[in-house]
């Protein structure tokens, strides 16, 4: 019998997630950001729900490489552009379109030949001050752009830092907004300005062609916890769940786990559930971290260890060995654990959790219907 862990991939709540960036942003088209092996899930287990996107968003030649292998025809584009000169061969053939942030990348169009001109998203930093062209050299490097023979179409593109939130108390977006309008103001091309964040909370204003659909795709808040998932009407894209494989009663005084940090001060019954931090839950979440026992919620108890982590049931008389445990997701009741609550006790985002779940989790893929 295998050990009793599993990711499920749910496709139709990435299509419904899909559908609800659209009606957030009814006049643009949808990236759907499929980077870090689609934050986690993996690309192939998602491409079913997602292919309802307008283009697929990511990072590595090696992924858009999958994406085309799945058989996808449409805009892929590469969001950190190339990152050396050989690069433009291969999205030469593969077709991709890629990010422009700075001189040097324009450098390699210059050297490149190619028998069919390049479209390229030009990068303006408004102040995340990560990637992009600043707003006084930005211009310039549109020029550069506009009179190479390997760049046939010019779009533009940001990235706002606070959309999620406010910035020193202000608008979060606003100084972006005004710097991205500036830079771009006479210049022709289609625009692409908003993130998850953006898209559910300032689609209306942040006007582009293109919105990116990261986060919310696989049902992420991105403004978490001001907004919980049924608020934006997003369902989570992963369940991790296992199930209990042992059980201890404990009485006052008797500890829990490595460093014994967890001391019982009255009689309680714990579970212990096969997952751990080998497996990708976070080893730091404390105490108290939410999880659902046969739909419903308990909490954990002591330190994360490699391959278990213990959760009170006290309270669950009915619970014991080989009852089902919901990590994060959907439980087996139809309740629903939001993974950024997860996050939030283990004093990280859900971003992270997706993306850290281990190779040796098995994975399940519910189809699209």
């Amino acid at each position: 019998m295998p050990r009793p862990i599993e990711a499920l991939i749910h496709q139709s709540a990435l299509a419904h997630n899909l559908a609800r960036a659209r009606a957030a942003a009814p006049d643009a088209r949808v990236w759907a950001v499929v980077k870090a092996n689609a934050y986690g899930h993996g690309i192939e287990n998602v491409f079913d729900g997602l292919r309802g996107a307008d283009g697929f968003a990511l990072i590595d030649l090696d992924e858009a490489q999958r994406v085309r292998n799945l058989g996808w025809r449409g805009p892929i584009l590469l969001l950190e552009g190339c990152f050396e000169t050989r690069d433009l061969e291969l999205c030469s053939r593969l077709h991709l379109w890629h990010a422009v942030h700075c001189e040097q990348q324009i450098d390699w169009l210059a050297m490149h030949k190619t028998h069919e001109p390049h479209r390229v998203f030009l990068k303006l930093n408004s102040g995340m001050n990560r990637l992009g062209f600043t707003p006084a050299a930005f211009r310039a490097a549109w020029t550069r752009l506009n009179a190479l023979p390997q760049v046939d179409e010019i779009s533009l593109m940001t990235h706002f830092s606070d959309a999620d939130a406010t910035r020193f108390g202000q608008d979060g977006i606003a100084h972006q907004l005004a710097a991205f309008e500036a830079a771009c103001s006479d210049l022709p091309g289609e625009r692409s300005v908003c993130n998850s964040a953006a898209t559910l909370r300032h689609a209306a204003r942040a006007n582009g062609d293109w919105v990116r659909a990261g986060i919310m795709s696989y049902g992420g808040v991105p403004d978490y916890p001001e907004r919980q998932p049924e608020a934006w009407d997003l369902q989570p894209g992963m369940t991790l769940r296992s199930k209990i494989i042992g059980i201890q009663n404990l009485q006052p005084g008797d500890t829990v786990g490595y460093g014994s940090a967890f001391t019982a001060d009255k009689p309680m019954r714990i579970g212990i559930v096969a997952c751990g931090y080998a497996d990708g839950y976070p080893r730091h979440c404390p105490t108290g971290t939410p999880v659902l026992v046969n739909g419903q919620r308990t909490r954990t108890i002591g330190r994360v260890s490699m391959d278990m982590l213990a959760v009170d049931l006290t309270e669950l008389p009915e619970s014991g060995w080989g009852s089902e445990v919901t990590l994060w997701g959907r439980g087996p009741k139809g309740q629903v654990l939001p993974i950024d609550e997860v996050a939030r006790a283990a004093g990280t985002i859900g971003y992270e959790l997706m993306c850290a779940v281990t190779r040796r989790v098995p994975v399940t893929v519910e189809r699209m219907e």
